[in-house]
């Protein structure tokens, strides 16, 4: 039977006083707040104060004094905190993942493995960073006389703004290694979802993190976002490409640094020889995976002509198939939209497609029946350029069917975009697989698979190339991002001239002979 949103029971551990002790820590000074609701229902939850601008420099404030300390405390302290931090985080995963249900309106398995990624991205920098923050003794210009000592040192405060489509996962897990390296964090969530990041900082505060070092503020971004950027000593974002370019221009001109990760229109290729339902299984996965809000989802299906009806037969039918409906726990396939905005705006993608000749083979309307911001899963045949769906990132639960006649002409139709985040190529010769993935633009590009190999892959950066973003997050990289690196070069004895008495073309000589021998025997 489908659940109406009037049968829904909250979750128990989400009662007003909890959600009042979490929003309590943000500043509002001017009193005004934000009405958070419960997507499924588009009941009030909390009135979720809104920083102004004096209450941001404040937070920055609290922040730096706090900073100070923590970067001189030593890294395997430091580090203890977050293998305290991770046990409670596992031991917290279903309290964080009924938060996440509640302000986004996912489904649960999905609330579920977003709670998964703070710890991971935990595990994987306490076994590197103590490594990767080390200081690392280098040779100097003159071999044995001179030395060079590579030393990193925190940034200051990191601002970071995080999105809604995962509010834990990046709120959180893009701040742990900032902290690990020293630093303080200033997060900005979106409104919409600021519950189950705000739990994870009291989470990271139970584990042993001082207080004050990581701050909270609410707001619009264009009421929030200058201020937060003016006083931060870097800024990590991840949201649309036109929000980033604002937020690059910004952090240029205060010249800081910046990591964006941004849209994508992310393509997948099944190649003739793929086995054809587990593709099918990977396509339902990376279409409406999260209800399509994905940054990483597949927007765009490339299908050898041969096989493309049986694909799409398959693929129509497991979309059809899918359980859709606002629940609490792990029965759904699909939940809701984050809100009816962003539920108004999918649709107006699908209705200029249609308008515009494309064929919806499933799906394609709201659900108000279901809730508010529900959406059914829509597939599109006959997508081009000339609609909004074709070439603009939709985020939803919509994708379109394409063929190709060649791998070549797969290829090129995959590169096709201004973005370039992530792909996906599926084929029954992982070696073939690979070979076609080198030739795909883009930062991510997942063979026989859809994302979750590639972002999971936490040793590996993951960013976006053309529009998709600067920078990335995981791997060294993703720590080291927010260092400054000082270069400590000593000289234990003055050779680094002519001796008394020695003219400067005789010194000039021997230097030069000097280099010949370097490159000879390889000194450095």
């Amino acid at each position: 039977m489908t659940l109406t949103p009037l049968e829904l029971t909250r979750p128990a551990s989400v009662t007003d006083a909890f959600l009042q002790q979490l929003v309590a820590r943000v500043p509002g000074s001017s009193g005004t707040t934000w009405k958070l609701t419960e997507v499924y229902t588009g009941d009030v939850l909390v009135e979720l104060p809104q920083s102004a601008p004096e209450d941001i420099e404040r937070a920055f404030a609290v922040a730096r004094e706090a900073q100070r300390k923590w970067a001189a405390t030593p890294v395997k302290e430091r580090l203890a905190v977050f293998k305290r931090a991770h046990t409670l985080f596992v031991d917290h995963a279903r309290a964080v993942a009924d938060l996440i249900q509640v302000e986004s309106g996912k489904n649960r398995r999905m609330a579920i493995e977003e709670t998964c990624d703070p710890p991971m991205v935990m595990s994987h920098y306490l076994k590197r960073a103590a490594r990767l923050l080390a200081p690392v003794k280098r040779g100097g210009p003159v071999p044995l006389v001179t030395t060079s000592t590579e030393v990193r040192q925190p940034k200051g405060v990191v601002g970071i703004i995080a999105p809604w489509n995962f509010p834990f996962a990046t709120g959180i897990s893009d701040a742990v290694p900032a902290l690990m390296a020293g630093n303080a964090v200033v997060l900005k969530p979106d409104n919409k979802t600021a519950l189950s990041p705000l739990y994870g900082i009291r989470l990271l505060e139970e584990a042993g993190l001082p207080e004050g070092l990581f701050q909270v503020v609410c707001g619009e971004g264009p009421d929030v976002g200058p201020t937060l950027i003016d006083h931060a000593d870097y800024v990590m974002f991840t949201g649309s490409t036109a929000t980033g370019r604002v937020i690059g221009e910004r952090a240029g001109r205060n010249l800081i640094g910046c990591c964006l990760e941004l849209g994508g229109k992310n393509p997948m290729i099944v190649l003739e020889d793929a086995d054809f339902s587990e593709a099918v299984r990977g396509a339902i996965f990376g279409a409406f995976g999260n209800t399509g809000q994905i940054c990483m989802h597949i927007e765009r299906i490339y299908l050898p002509e041969s096989r493309y009806e049986e694909f799409k037969k398959a693929f129509v039918a497991a979309a059809s198939a899918l359980d859709v409906r606002a629940a609490y726990d792990f029965g759904p396939d699909m939940g809701s939209l984050v809100s009816v905005d962003h539920m108004r705006r999918v649709k107006s993608h699908v209705d200029d497609a249609v308008a515009k000749g494309a064929t919806v083979l499933c799906g394609g309307k709201p659900r108000p029946d279901l809730g508010p911001a529900f959406f059914e899963p829509t597939i599109l045949e006959g997508v081009t350029a000339e609609m909004l769906c074709g070439v603009t990132e939709t985020f939803g639960p919509v994708v379109a069917l394409h063929k190709y006649r060649t791998v070549d002409e797969a290829v090129a139709l995959a590169n096709d975009t201004d973005y370039g985040l992530n792909a996906s190529v599926w084929s029954g010769d992982v070696v073939a697989g690979c070979a076609l993935a080198s030739r795909i633009e883009s930062g991510n590009v997942n063979v026989n698979d859809i994302l979750a190999t590639a972002y999971a892959a936490k040793g590996t950066p993951s960013g976006g190339v053309k529009n998709s973003g600067v920078g990335a997050r995981h791997g060294d990289q993703g720590l080291l991002k927010y260092t400054d690196v000082k270069n400590l070069a000593v000289l234990k004895k003055q050779v680094m001239g002519p001796r008394p008495g020695q003219g400067y073309e005789k010194y000039v000589e021997s230097m030069l002979s000097g280099l010949k021998m370097l490159r000879r025997f390889r000194i450095r």
